[in-house]
């Protein structure tokens, strides 16, 4: 039996969830998500938690039964708390807006770079130099941290670039680190 998958997840107050067949539908303050889990597992909704049940003991069964638990722990949190990611923008003259709630970023190129966030995730700046995407799906709040970070990866000479809060940037030492080179 999976670690994982036979720990129940309890539902917080002011969350509702409705089971039919191998759909979980999730509604509290954060939002609605839904979630069609694999039809070698079965949700059993129970004294206020979910527990998950495996209908068979093959490998892939096994495989999946700690993952859909993750997944609907996941659902339950999301729409009674909510995920968040903080990126940081580190470098001279790199700053972003919001305008019309369209995510406009000067990142050192000849022109500001554009990003629309999707309905599902919310973007709001802290101050010009830190992004808070948030949203109830985990998955695509990830995604859409993920995407506006690939618009400047943070460099490894200066560190310029966009970061999550708290990642560490290896940092390479430059050509003047190394000496003349002469008589080498």
């Amino acid at each position: 039996m999976s670690r994982v998958g036979k720990k129940p997840i309890p539902i917080p107050e002011g969350v509702k969830v409705k089971i039919e067949g191998n759909v979980i539908e999730a509604r509290g303050p954060q939002g609605k998500l839904t979630k069609e889990i694999p039809p070698c597992c079965q949700a059993v909704l129970q004294d206020n938690q979910i527990l998950i049940k495996r209908l068979r003991e093959d490998k892939q069964s096994r495989a999946l039964h700690g993952t859909t638990r993750s997944l609907i722990f996941n659902l339950v949190k999301g729409v009674s708390e909510g995920f968040e990611k903080i990126l940081e923008i580190v470098g001279t003259g790199y700053r972003a807006k919001m305008e019309n709630g369209v995510l406009s970023l000067e990142l050192g190129f000849s022109h500001p770079v554009k990003f629309v966030p999707p309905q599902e995730v919310r973007i709001e700046l802290l101050n010009p130099t830190t992004i808070r995407v948030f949203g109830c799906d985990k998955q695509k709040v990830g995604e859409v941290a993920a995407r506006i970070r690939d618009l400047k990866k943070p460099e490894p000479y200066k560190g310029k670039g966009i970061r999550y809060r708290g990642e560490t940037i290896r940092r390479k030492i430059g050509k003047r680190a190394l000496g003349t080179g002469k008589g080498v």
